[in-house]
């Protein structure tokens, strides 16, 4: 290694730079990497989704070396005016089963947890404690950070895994029942809220209430209380055994040039979320995360400085890729009034289910987007369209969970 301490210094050990990891190790076991975590272990305390259709060949041989839950005989949605079960299967995967899968695939000493970059730089990483580790590239996956160059809303959740006496019923996710009062917690403005159920076994279950919320205020009592009250009304009787809460940018537009600049250390690449590989409404990015991570891999040659620009390009191709899905949330956000919101959603799956499929790959077609937009209006034309030429407010407010 030329008197480097490896070859390629991932930081960051969230689910892009741990799928990162994990493709190296796979395609390319003859270079050294250090996955380097600031928490305890990889992959903090998240619970990361995703539909069966999402993934291409190359991506599910990826994901298969993980334990998940898998459901294959598809999943609900619940509006007030719809109800509908859809075809695809859907995977759920816990951030203990992503850590123990790179404990196990990863090379002995490969992960470094409990080790804060300081400095990122793109042949070395320093940390707090002042030791440095030196690499022959470093790819910065530290998840997104706020900032002025972006606008939309949040999204803002609490979820709870809760384990059933008896068996609680529940045979196949509930994506969306957004049945549920749409009156969103004091502080979080106007919101569309629905709540999202994963039956993980025959007496486990995880119940998460979710907001589109106007600002990222997160009111840990309010919304315990309301999955209290989901639980009880949905028969699920039980003891807690964890939980997770998250508020993440739900991004309608902004100046990409400047968010890239902002985040640009010469010869770092970047990759997750700060290098702004997210799908901008609906946080289903395990798909963007696993293309990346497979592109790196087939790219473990490049020179660091040659490997940033290409993850830029690339970053560049998606954000310009992604246009369609910020305009619709410009009108959820800034085209309909909170208590209506939901209405977006409910015509949206009435639609069929390809399209479906696609919209949450981010790969939806040309006659995709004018099938959503054309049709009876799930609100007024003129409120529509004043959406589609606002500006919503700036990202720049603090936010406690990234999906990098």
């Amino acid at each position: 290694m030329n008197g480097r301490d490896c070859d390629i210094a991932i930081v960051g050990g969230g689910l892009s730079g741990g799928l990162i990891a994990l493709a190296l190790a796979r395609h390319r076991p003859d270079l050294s990497v250090r996955l380097i975590e600031s928490g305890g272990a990889p992959g903090g305390n998240h619970r990361w989704s995703w539909f069966a259709t999402d993934l291409d060949a190359a991506g599910q041989e990826l994901m298969s070396r993980f334990r998940k839950t898998e459901w294959d005989d598809g999943y609900e949605i619940r509006f007030p005016n719809l109800s509908r079960n859809l075809d695809a299967g859907y995977r759920s995967l816990t951030s203990e089963d992503f850590a123990a899968t790179l404990a196990r695939e990863l090379d002995d000493g490969a992960i470094l947890t409990g080790r804060d970059a300081s400095v990122v730089e793109a042949k070395s990483v320093t940390f707090t404690d002042g030791t440095t580790l030196t690499a022959h590239k470093v790819i910065d996956c530290r998840g997104y950070t706020s900032t002025a160059d972006l606008n939309g809303g949040w999204q803002v959740f609490m979820g709870r895994h809760v384990r059933t006496a008896e068996p609680h019923g529940f045979t196949r996710p509930i994506i969306m029942d957004a049945t549920v009062d749409q009156v969103a917690p004091s502080g979080n403005g106007g919101a569309y809220r629905f709540v999202y159920v994963l039956p993980l076994g025959s007496h486990d279950v995880f119940v998460e209430d979710t907001y589109y919320a106007d600002r990222p205020e997160l009111d840990r009592s309010a919304l315990s209380g309301r999955i209290d009250q989901y639980c009880h009304q949905a028969g699920i009787a039980g003891e807690p055994v964890s939980f997770e809460t998250g508020v993440l940018p739900v991004i309608t537009g902004g100046d990409f040039a400047a968010f890239q600049a902002a985040h640009r250390t010469p010869g770092v690449a970047v990759a997750g979320g700060r290098g702004g590989f997210v799908h901008p409404l609906t946080s289903y990015t395990l798909p963007i995360a696993v293309e990346v991570a497979l592109a790196v891999a087939e790219d473990a040659d490049l020179p660091g400085e040659q490997l940033a620009a290409k993850l830029e390009a690339h970053a560049r191709k998606v954000w310009k890729s992604m246009g369609f899905y910020r305009a619709l949330g410009r009108m959820l956000f800034n085209g309909a009034p909170p208590a209506i919101r939901y209405r977006i959603f409910e015509r949206f799956y009435g639609l069929p289910e390809p399209l479906v499929e696609r919209f949450y790959a981010g790969k939806s077609t040309l006659m995709d987007r004018l099938r959503v937009l054309t049709g009876k209006p799930p609100i007024p034309i003129h409120r529509g369209i004043s959406a589609l030429l606002s500006t919503s407010p700036r990202l720049n407010a603090a936010h406690s969970k990234d999906n990098s």
